[in-house]
């Protein structure tokens, strides 16, 4: 027999998107649920740059101490390209409390978001519990089916909101369609040791037909290397000797350690999508995130973009779910609030793929820099845009919603969370 359970709000996903927009909603007084499947957040080569938007909004909630206890900072974007240097972003003179983009690894950002949630009686994060259904009555959705370890529990609401990602399971259950942008390029995640001597700065590299981007985690290099779209299958026919050499051609400084990568195991695949739907809601359900809109990993803006989206809809909906009274044009405004920016930046990052990485993929010659890339070493002050694009973006949201106070933190096993121990 399935148990049933009763919230205001349940949300399935556990990602950046739906453990902000769960936090925000039970700060505001809102009981809500959030589902994620996995029994944690540890997922490597998850996007992990936090913003200076991001970071915002954890000033505007009077977290911003505790979240930077423990991060790297960039304060400048670089790219080399053929052999020669441009810092095309400086995030210096952004008009915000923290002129710099944090490296924070997704599953402490999430592990943070959450532990802030749990200061609030009406939070409860369900790991291990898979949303696999919707549940239906006199054509609205109102509530969820989901498998947990302990069993089939359903969970009603008067809201229900897809935030499981790009590969959405409910946004399937209600047979809505995402309309694909196209992307002209997968991303293939590695790690690599950082050594004495090595760049400071996160990079980009472009030459040979070839572009990777190193992330510094300190003592190692998270890099992304782009490559043309289906072509991993390619790559596993060459061989690995062919890729490292690859690497090596675009960013010989790491030539050294290339050994650490013993087998294709070691590298893992992104497959990119930019899309988004046409309507993000049907009485009883909204989609938010990439379940909405899947971005390029162009600008490292992914994670930020969710949150916006989290933020914008706990402003509009937070009231009404509290007081009983949420109605299908609250859930209209939130799609209208986030549909122009969402569309701005999947423009612009449109305007990159197909502009510079589809034809620098298409060839295997030497790369010499763009006129126009001249201008940022030659004019500073060009360097504001592009960081005000990546580091603020369109129409950036903030909290809006007034605190409830928090309580003292329960028992873990109390309330909903205590159904997934079986």
């Amino acid at each position: 027999m399935t148990d049933t359970h009763r919230v205001t709000c349940c949300i399935a996903g556990g990602g950046p998107a739906g453990v902000m927009l769960g936090f925000l909603l039970a700060r505001a007084g809102v009981r809500v649920a959030v589902l994620e499947k996995h029994k944690d957040f540890f997922r490597d080569f998850r996007g992990d740059t936090i913003h200076p938007s991001t970071l915002q909004v954890m000033h505007e909630l009077g977290l911003l101490d505790q979240f930077l206890a423990r991060h790297d900072k960039v304060s400048d974007l670089r790219v080399v390209v053929g052999g020669e240097e441009f810092q095309v972003a400086d995030f210096r003179h952004l008009p915000t409390v923290c002129k710099f983009v944090a490296l924070m690894p997704q599953w402490d950002f999430l592990n943070f978001l959450s532990a802030q949630g749990k200061r609030y009686p009406g939070f409860d994060l369900l790991m291990e519990t898979d949303a696999t259904d919707i549940v239906v009555e006199d054509g609205r959705i109102v509530g969820v089916r989901a498998e947990t370890p302990g069993g089939s529990i359903e969970i009603r609401a008067d809201l229900v909101v897809a935030a499981d990602g790009r590969h959405s399971t409910l946004r399937e259950r209600v047979s809505f369609v995402a309309h694909s942008l196209g992307a002209p390029m997968d991303v293939l995640w590695m790690r690599l040791s950082r050594k004495a001597g090595d760049p400071d700065q996160t990079g980009g590299y472009i030459n040979y037909g070839h572009m990777m981007v190193a992330l510094n985690r300190g003592d190692y290099w998270q890099c992304a290397f782009v490559i043309r779209k289906g072509g991993y299958a390619d790559l596993r026919v060459r061989g690995l000797d062919a890729f490292k050499e690859d690497i090596r051609r675009i960013a010989p400084f790491v030539a050294d350690r290339l050994d650490e990568l013993r087998d294709c195991d070691d590298i893992k695949l992104l497959t990119v999508a930019v899309d988004r739907l046409k309507t993000w809601w049907r009485p009883g359900l909204l989609c938010i995130g990439d379940a909405a809109h899947a971005m390029s990993p162009i600008g490292g803006v992914g994670v930020n973009v969710a949150v916006q989206d989290a933020i914008a809809a706990a402003n509009i909906l937070a009231e009404p779910l509290r007081e009983g009274k949420l109605t299908n044009d609250h859930l209209d405004q939130v799609q209208k609030r986030r549909t122009f920016p969402m569309k701005v930046i999947q423009a612009m990052q449109l305007t990159v793929q197909n502009r510079l990485i589809d034809p620098l993929l298409a060839s295997d010659k030497p790369v010499k820099a763009p006129w126009g890339m001249r201008l940022f070493n030659a004019f500073p002050v060009l360097r504001r845009f592009p960081a005000r694009v990546v580091g603020i973006g369109v129409r950036p949201e903030h909290v809006r919603t007034p605190p409830h106070p928090p309580a003292p933190v329960a028992d873990p096993a109390a309330g909903l969370r205590s159904l997934v121990q079986g």
